[in-house]
């Protein structure tokens, strides 16, 4: 009997490491990011992320059994899509508006395009995207200890200066802001975990973090002051989206010099975004447009074939 091939797309799976494997890693490795989240905001927090997560897996089982297709909730995607978009919503946002981005983020971004492995950018910053231009205010809201108080960055924003910024306070993550991006140190804790595991290495994350931490040492106006570098890092969703939405290996380029590129990308946008920019974030919308360069930046990095022009 004659062996048959098949041509797939990406992401291609390697040795005993399945997809669902990765998958489930990757949300064990946000569960500390969340838990301080619900430690943090309380039960509303919890609830938008059971809410949000359940969301994006009924979505993704619904649209597979009408559509006839093989049912892929098994693979854990639709769990951390719906996991880190939770991750990255005000704890206060109503339990619908979670829903409608799950929705989103599963039907439009993911599967329209084919499913996993054929979306063109990360499907919970896609649907993030979409609930900040459609509800502007419940998703720039964010209340503290009964208080509704700006985020750190936003604060530096309007004052200009570092004056009241706590940095103690950020570090811990006892601060207004998303669910999951307050606390670098439970963040941290889940990027080592899958940096012991391979499941992502430092090339990404390490270029992006340096790449914007220079950017914003020249133009920020402050130099290299370590309270201002601090609070820039852990005062809004640049370490979230770097270890957890960067990574992403359906959305980020394969070769070595492209992921580098792809870093550099990320921190110049980023720094671009939060120092001139109209809001005081930025990585989201960094994250996405550098998702959309990827072909790109793999063909521009894709190492030539030897006697076509390549090294030799």
């Amino acid at each position: 009997m004659s062996e048959q091939y098949h041509l797939s797309s990406s992401p291609h799976v390697r040795d005993k490491i399945t997809t669902s494997n990765i998958m489930l890693m990757v949300t064990i490795a946000l569960l500390p990011a969340a838990a301080f989240g619900v430690f943090n905001f309380g039960f509303p927090a919890l609830w938008n992320i059971i809410v949000t997560t359940a969301a994006a897996v009924l979505t993704e089982y619904v649209y597979e059994k009408l559509m006839h297709k093989k049912i892929t909730i098994n693979d854990f995607s639709a769990v951390v899509t719906g996991l880190l978009l939770a991750l990255n919503l005000p704890p206060t946002a109503p339990l619908w508006m979670g829903a409608l981005g799950s929705v989103f983020a599963i039907l439009v971004v993911k599967q329209l395009f084919g499913g996993l492995g054929q979306n063109f950018m990360n499907p919970a910053l896609g649907a993030r995207c979409f609930l900040l231009i459609s509800f502007t205010g419940r998703m720039t809201t964010f209340v503290y200890d009964g208080v509704t108080s700006a985020t750190p960055l936003a604060q530096m924003r309007a004052d200009g200066s570092l004056e009241g910024v706590n940095t103690f306070k950020m570090l811990l993550g006892t601060i207004p802001g998303t669910i999951g991006e307050t606390s670098v140190i439970a963040i941290m804790i889940g990027a080592i975990f899958l940096l012991l595991l391979g499941i992502i290495d430092l090339r990404i994350p390490g270029t992006y973090i340096a790449t914007f931490v220079i950017f914003i040492s020249i133009f920020g106006g402050h130099g290299f002051d370590p309270q201002f570098i601090t609070a820039q890092l852990c005062g809004g969703g640049l370490m979230l989206g770097a270890w957890f939405m960067a990574t992403d290996y359906v959305t980020s380029p394969i070769t070595k010099r492209g992921q580098i590129v792809y870093g550099m990308l990320l921190g110049i946008l980023t720094g671009l975004f939060r120092l001139f920019g109209g809001s005081a974030e930025g990585v989201s919308y960094a994250i996405i447009i550098s998702n959309m360069l990827v072909p790109l930046i793999e063909k521009v990095t894709l190492p030539k074939p030897f006697g076509k022009g390549g090294e030799k």
